[in-house]
């Protein structure tokens, strides 16, 4: 088990620093009515349920005996610092969030729905337009900061759009609706 020697950290202490690191650099949180409320209930579950099992879990590898060489009482311990870190996270983006609630009707913005047709091969998707914290590819649902997405955005039905891939192919995007 690491502990804080001179200037190293233990990793669960630079896990817990990193993602508050991370978070207090960005400012705004995206999200929509939708996962706000998974947000909020995600944050109740760590709380609430996690939390609580964890302080047992702890308890019980306390009650082995010896600390040192204990890998229940570690993998708790760890276990504890990513709840803590994940709640300081949801806390943080909590105070930061704007609700994505007018949804542009005419132009492609955060929260639309959009159908493209890849001129190049006919192939047609629909993605909806999230922030970066909801994105899911599985899901259709896309970051507002990826490439198609910032793409899209502010154009308008009937639009072609080239896009640019990180791998320096260009797409053409018809948008339709």
């Amino acid at each position: 088990h690491e502990r804080l020697v001179g200037s190293e950290m233990c990793i669960r202490d630079r896990l817990i620093i990193y993602e508050v690191i991370i978070m207090a650099s960005k400012n705004t949180v995206y999200l929509t009515e939708e996962g706000l409320k998974d947000l909020k209930a995600e944050l109740d579950n760590l709380i609430n349920v996690r939390r609580p099992e964890n302080i047992q879990s702890i308890k019980e590898a306390r009650s082995l005996g010896d600390l040192s060489e204990n890998a229940d009482y570690d993998a708790a311990k760890n276990e504890q610092a990513q709840i803590e870190g994940r709640i300081k996270t949801i806390e943080k983006m909590l105070e930061n969030v704007t609700v994505i609630n007018d949804i542009p009707k005419d132009i492609v913005g955060l929260g639309s729905t959009v159908a493209i047709k890849y001129i190049d091969d006919d192939d047609e998707d629909e993605y909806k337009i999230v922030g970066s914290q909801e994105a899911d590819p599985f899901e259709s649902k896309i970051s507002n900061e990826s490439p198609i997405a910032k793409a899209l955005l502010n154009h308008k039905v009937g639009d072609v759009v080239t896009v640019e891939s990180p791998n320096g192919n260009l797409s053409l995007i018809h948008i339709s609706e």
